[in-house]
């Protein structure tokens, strides 16, 4: 019996589910355009396997090890590595019986459906995984994992994957997109830019990696022009290694438009550590405009994706360090957050600035009515806790009717778990094909645009608003 339904995420309704069918078989082997994400380049540098099923699926993945957390499974029990460098489980078998064991609480998550993918569709796995077939599973993907077929390279052509890129610090020295460019494999694996830990002074030692970023800059000081050049320096760096985007982490979408000698009045007391909360506030808020301008520069595409507060948990933090699950949606607020930098550069159309949220409420309200207007403005797909049947539904939903399909992005996987991207564009391309299906079933759209729009979604607007 096969874990998955060939039918899931259509309609019910047999015509509108028969030309879902048909519209999704049209896009199903189309190659994936991945241009924003987490994935790991020393995996496509090194091209080595593997170390095992738990490394693969449980250990690395926030979407899994955090549903078992909440049901009371310590972290260290699935191989979480502490920051202290105190005991966590490494025996993978161990890992993976733990993880089998709890599968059920996984149940009509989005990550059921990802993994349920993977195992059928990547590994040939057709019984459900769960305490009693632990062992069979974990036996039968180790021994898949030890063949050159289940490299990391070779996975990545076997998911037709035409472009994907990392997301790298600006401190980053890219060696392993060197490797890769050095290799001379033909796999397109390209970074970006995501300035946080020098642009965020609340993020760790931020004056150390100012110093450190402005250096690697070539800059011989600190000074807010030297700042913005080493900006400059290190964008055009990753551009070598394929960037065509920068990425931003803020914890709000405010952004701010001060003077000149304002800001760098600004810049030098955040940088001497005595800004209060609201100044550092501001900064991070002055820097989405400067990345904006920079972007009117260097042509790389800006994204924008606000609304966490990262890292909820003071103690989980200090034991395990960040992106470990607690990253919690807060409401954001970006008619008024995004005016300072719109009146400065958002009638600008050589401008590409793509905005995500966590928060829902502000789709039909806020963001497509700002799309649907600004010339630099596109909306991302639905993200993170939304990148889900439901969360890409609503997301068609609230915003085509205001912003229409041509100021959306089509859909990125934003995933750090490889082996998850094949089946996050299977389900982004079953909604779309169900979307677009009801739309010709109540009469909003012609067939024959469904046909073009279904291809448009599926990769060729990612091509276009990434500027691949």
């Amino acid at each position: 019996m096969a874990l998955l339904d060939e039918n899931r995420l259509f309609p019910v309704e047999g015509s509108a589910r028969s030309l879902a069918r048909d519209l999704y078989d049209t896009v199903k082997s189309a190659p994936i355009v991945s241009p924003h994400g987490h994935t790991d380049p020393r995996w496509f540098a090194q091209n080595e396997a593997f170390p095992d099923p738990a490394q693969l699926f449980v250990t690395p993945d926030h979407y899994v090890f955090r549903m078992l957390h909440s049901q009371g499974v310590p972290l260290e029990a699935l191989g979480v590595p502490r920051v202290d460098g105190g005991p966590t489980e490494t025996d993978g078998r161990t890992i993976w019986r733990l993880f089998a064991k709890h599968y059920h609480l996984l149940r009509a998550t989005p990550s059921r459906i990802w993994l349920d993918h993977a195992f059928q569709e990547v590994f040939g796995l057709t019984e459900r995984l769960s305490d009693a077939t632990a062992d069979d599973y974990y036996d039968h993907i180790a021994q898949c994992l030890a063949q050159p077929a289940f490299r990391p390279r070779a996975l990545f052509e076997r998911f037709n994957i035409e472009v994907i890129a990392t997301t790298e610090s600006p401190l980053d020295d890219l060696k392993w997109h060197r490797m890769i460019r050095e290799s001379g494999w033909g796999g397109r694996v390209i970074t970006a830019y995501r300035p946080d830990p020098v642009v965020d002074p609340d993020f760790q030692d931020f004056a150390r990696n100012v110093e450190t970023f402005c250096a690697l800059g070539g800059q011989s000081g600190t000074g807010w022009q030297a700042y913005l050049d080493a900006h400059r320096a290190r964008r055009a760096y990753f551009k070598e290694f394929g960037a065509t985007s920068t990425d931003h982490g803020h914890p709000t979408a405010r952004t701010e438009n001060l003077s000149s000698a304002e800001v760098e009045a600004l810049y030098n007391k955040v940088l001497s550590g005595k800004a209060d909360a609201a100044e550092r506030e501001a900064f991070r808020g002055q820097m989405l405009t400067e990345m904006a301008r920079l972007s009117l520069e260097d042509g790389l595409v800006m994204q924008i994706h606000p609304g966490a507060m990262r890292n909820h948990s003071d103690p989980v933090l200090g034991r395990f360090g960040r992106d470990k699950g607690y990253d919690i949606p807060t409401r954001t607020d970006y008619v008024h957050a995004l005016k300072p930098l719109l009146d400065a550069v958002g009638e600008e159309p050589d401008l590409r600035v793509i905005l995500f949220t966590l928060d829902e409420t502000s789709y039909a309200r806020e963001l497509a009515p700002l799309a649907g207007v600004y010339p630099c403005l596109r909306l991302g797909p639905a993200w993170w806790f939304h990148d889900s049947y439901e969360g890409m539904t609503r997301f068609r939903q609230m915003t085509t009717e205001t912003a229409g399909f041509y100021n959306t992005v089509g859909f990125n996987d934003d995933t750090r778990a490889f082996c998850s991207i094949p089946a996050r564009h299977d389900v982004a391309r079953r909604v779309d094909a169900a979307f677009l299906a009801n739309l010709v079933a109540t009469g909003r759209l012609q067939e024959d645009e469904a046909y073009e729009v279904i291809q448009d979604l599926a990769h060729r607007l990612a091509r276009q608003a990434y500027r691949l």
